[in-house]
C-alpha cells in the first residue's frame, strides 16, 4: 500500500469513529436543541436552585464545591447557605447526598448516578429531551416511562411542574409510526414555563460539567481583543518599515 493510501485509509477509519456517536444518538427519539447559554449567569443561578431543590435529594454532584460554585455563579455567601447548602455544613464542600448507595439500589433497582458530568456524557440536547418526555406507563414501577431512554428507573420528580402525559402513536401518510405525547394533567407551570425551567437546569448541568469553560470565555474577550490590537501595530510596523521600498 502506497503511503497516500494508507493516509486515506488512517482519514476514513477516523471519521467513520467520529461519525459512531452521531447514528448512535440519531437511532432513537429525535431530541430537541436546548439552546442553552452558559454564560448566562442569571440563568445558572436558577438552574442551581431547580437543581438543589428537585434533583439533590437523589443525584450528586460530587466533583462540585460550594464555593466555587458561589464564585463563578455571583453568589454570595449568605445566599448559598441559606438557599443552597441544604445538605452540606461548609461552602468546601462538595454536592453530596445523605442517601446511602445501598438503600438507594433497593429502591430503584441501582443507585442514582452523580450528574456532574451528565451534561459531557449524554449532551445537553439529550438532557433537555429527556426531562420532558415522561409519560404515563402503568406498567413500570414508577408508573411512568420516557421517550428518549425507554424503561429509565428515574420517577418524574417534576410531574408536578409540567403535569402528566401520556404516549400517543399514529401512523403517517408513508404508515411510519409517528410517536406523540399529549398532556393528561396541567402541571402548576405552562409547557413554556416549563421549558424554561428545563432549560435552566440543564445550563447548570452543562457548567457543572466543565466549571472553566466560564473562566475561558472571559479570557477569549480578552485574548482576541490582544490579537485584534497586536494586529493593528503589526500592520502599521509593517507599513512603516516598507514604505521606502520600491
Amino acid at each position: 500500500m502506497q503511503p497516500s493510501a494508507r493516509l486515506l485509509s488512517l482519514i476514513g477509519a477516523l471519521l467513520l469513529l467520529a461519525a459512531q456517536p452521531a447514528m448512535t444518538a440519531g437511532g432513537g427519539y429525535p431530541l430537541d436543541s436546548a439552546n442553552n447559554d452558559v454564560g448566562n449567569i442569571a440563568s445558572l443561578q436558577r438552574g442551581a436552585r431547580n437543581f438543589v431543590n428537585y434533583c439533590l435529594g437523589c443525584h450528586s454532584a460530587q466533583y462540585v464545591r460550594y464555593n466555587r460554585l458561589a464564585s463563578d455563579l455571583s453568589i454570595s455567601e449568605d445566599q448559598l447557605v441559606n438557599n443552597l447548602m441544604f445538605a452540606a455544613e461548609k461552602p468546601h464542600e462538595t454536592m453530596q447526598i445523605a442517601m446511602p448507595a445501598e438503600d438507594a439500589a433497593v429502591w430503584f433497582g441501582q443507585p442514582p448516578p452523580d450528574l456532574t458530568l451528565v451534561s459531557r456524557s449524554r449532551g445537553t440536547d439529550f438532557l433537555y429531551t429527556f426531562l420532558r418526555t415522561f409519560y404515563v406507563d402503568d406498567s413500570k414501577p414508577t408508573g411512568v416511562n420516557n421517550l428518549v431512554l425507554e424503561g429509565a428507573s428515574m420517577p418524574h420528580v417534576l410531574w408536578e411542574l409540567q403535569g402528566l402525559q401520556r404516549k400517543v402513536v399514529t401512523k403517517d401518510e408513508e404508515d411510519r409510526e409517528v410517536v406523540s405525547l399529549e398532556p393528561v394533567t396541567a402541571g402548576t407551570l405552562s409547557p413554556e414555563e416549563y421549558d424554561a425551567f428545563v432549560r435552566d437546569l440543564v445550563n447548570f448541568l452543562d457548567y457543572t460539567g466543565e466549571p472553566m469553560q466560564l473562566e475561558r470565555q472571559r479570557l477569549g474577550f480578552w485574548v482576541l481583543l490582544f490579537l485584534l490590537v497586536f494586529g493593528l501595530f503589526a500592520y502599521l510596523l509593517k507599513v512603516e518599515i516598507w514604505k521606502d521600498v520600491k
